[in-house]
């Protein structure tokens, strides 16, 4: 595994899962292999088209809930969870393009931040969509240099803000370890049987051992990716399969399905382990994220380097 700086891998996770999430959103729902039919050259460019809503290089809920996350940790000095309650509150109430459905109801609901998700799952029984994982970049580059139990935790406390099952809080904590081991310098795909065994919780350690197995593969999956474990799964399946950043996500968004997620998490573990260099500079020319709720701010590329860089501080 090649040898690069820490903040240039910090740099990839926040840029490469927003540079995926704007690449998947035009496809979202769409068939498999729909990117690569659209865009057969992997160098013939275009392909930060926009469409289904979304401008080009607009990015979605996914990196718009990252941002917020990311500015609470550095505006409080820390995790600060009814701050970051609150931010999503604001956001929700100003009618963002797009927001997940159980996110939705949770941060609308009028319940206190520390009990809306626990009764939206004791009530509906189904919590472990994909919502937590999306925005877990800005928080897994704050906290990879807090060590294995300091990040996870904060991605269990953050996922549960929005997700009242376990299995959405282990998805995003696997995630935050994923990308510490590799800001590190170290392979994530070798970490992955020591964390496993010994880092997820016992409930839910065999359905993500079967996602992130080294045969598993998109199409063995038994639920939509919209649910946590195969979004991940399906996330690692594509850095595990393809030799570059580009790959990855081409890999990711041709599976179809929930395509802006899954190619934002993609992105987050790519852009780690290949590094900001690797992320065509097409990509991120046109990548803009709106925040509906905080007046006109509009952040790009320079402003999310500039949010990394102080994330990792």
């Amino acid at each position: 595994m090649k040898r690069i700086q820490h903040t240039e891998r910090a740099g990839g996770v926040i840029v490469g899962a927003a540079v995926g999430d704007a690449l998947g959103a035009p496809f979202e729902f769409g068939p498999a292999g729909a990117f690569s039919a659209r865009f057969p050259s992997p160098d013939g460019g275009g392909e930060m088209c926009g469409g289904g809503g979304w401008d080009p290089g607009e990015a979605t809920d996914d990196t718009q809930m990252a941002v917020l996350v990311g500015e609470s940790l550095l505006e409080r000095g820390g995790l600060d969870l009814p701050d970051i309650f609150t931010r999503f509150q604001r956001w929700a109430a100003a009618e963002p393009k797009d927001i997940g459905l159980q996110t939705e109801d949770v941060l609308t609901n009028g319940m206190p931040w520390d009990l809306s998700a626990a009764i939206h799952f004791q009530v509906n029984l189904r919590a472990a969509g994909n919502g937590s994982l999306m925005r877990a970049s800005t928080s897994a580059v704050h906290f990879a240099t807090a060590g294995r139990d300091a990040t996870m935790d904060a991605a269990r406390r953050i996922a549960a803000l929005t997700h009242g099952d376990r299995a959405a809080w282990e998805g995003t904590a696997i995630f935050h370890e994923l990308v510490r081991v590799t800001l590190e310098n170290a392979d994530p795909l070798a970490a992955l049987p020591d964390l496993l065994r010994h880092h997820v919780h016992p409930d839910h350690g065999a359905r993500y051992a079967t996602v992130l197995a080294a045969d598993w593969h998109p199409d063995r999956a038994t639920e939509f990716n919209g649910a946590v474990w195969p979004c991940l799964g399906s996330a690692v399946w594509a850095l595990r399969t393809t030799d570059g950043f580009k790959e990855a996500l081409r890999a990711a968004i041709d599976l179809g399905g929930d395509t802006d997620t899954v190619a934002a998490v993609t992105g987050g573990l790519a852009g780690a382990y290949y590094g900001l260099d690797a992320i065509p500079a097409r990509w991120t020319e046109q990548l803009h994220v709106p925040l509906p709720g905080f007046g006109e701010r509009v952040l790009r590329l320079d402003d999310l380097l500039d949010l990394a860089a102080r994330l990792t501080r």
